[in-house]
């Protein structure tokens, strides 16, 4: 059995409801072998997506003074699922997600997934049972540090964003994006996407949802064209 009340302290928060804060590791994929356990974290990630960004949001608006255009992309990543899915993993929330057995052997890109949206559903179960004080704290100790290593390192720069600039710039053609396959069940679907510039394809990629594969199939396209 998995020591919830351990990852509570090191993560620094006193729950008063310790069953919310373990639905909130609880993969939709564990209720389906384990149907006692009624309850999966998948509307506390959907509340505490919202949480996140606006904590985030409303932490750039208060200290910087960019336009919104800049200020979204530092937003976008700080919150996108590869900083999430590695703040999790820091945290240790992978040795305490419930999962199938099937997932539980799973160690690529849908893992990464699921330890993303893990990190939101802890925070909104840390909002519920704690508050937006609580919330808050949580966000700053472990996403908003990280904004002077997304700028120092150009994070910010979204490939998608980038390959179309120098598309643009270099051959007058904005890119677009087509799916090329896509496969599983609904709550683990995969997708592989084709970039094109006109009629041809540069590159390819995949991922656990569209957004995913886009920007691998552009950062694939940046590597093809040395960009």
């Amino acid at each position: 059995m998995k020591d919830f009340l351990k990852l509570e302290k090191e993560l620094g928060i006193n729950f008063s409801d310790h069953a919310l804060f373990q639905k909130s590791l609880t993969h939709r994929s564990y209720i389906n072998e384990n149907p006692t356990a009624k309850e999966h974290n998948e509307r506390l990630e959907f509340l505490g997506d919202a949480v996140l960004e606006l904590i985030v949001t409303e932490y750039l608006f208060g200290n910087y003074k960019e336009p919104e255009g800049e200020l979204t992309s530092w937003r976008a990543a700080l919150v996108n699922s590869e900083m999430l899915a590695s703040v999790s993993s820091g945290l240790g929330l992978g040795d305490y997600l419930l999962l199938s057995r099937g997932e539980e052997k799973d160690l690529g890109r849908a893992r990464d997934y699921i330890l993303a949206n893990a990190f939101e559903a802890v925070l909104g179960a840390i909002y519920l049972d704690r508050g937006m004080k609580v919330a808050k704290k949580f966000v700053e100790n472990n996403i908003l540090d990280k904004l002077e290593m997304v700028l120092e390192k150009g994070l910010h720069r979204d490939s998608k964003s980038l390959f179309q600039e120098k598309a643009q710039e270099k051959v007058n053609i904005t890119p677009h994006y087509r799916v090329l396959e896509e496969w599983g069940p609904d709550h683990k679907k995969e997708f592989k996407i084709g970039v094109y510039l006109g009629d041809k394809m540069i590159a390819e990629a995949e991922g656990v949802s569209k957004a995913i594969a886009e920007k691998e199939a552009a950062k694939n396209a940046l590597i093809v064209k040395k960009w």
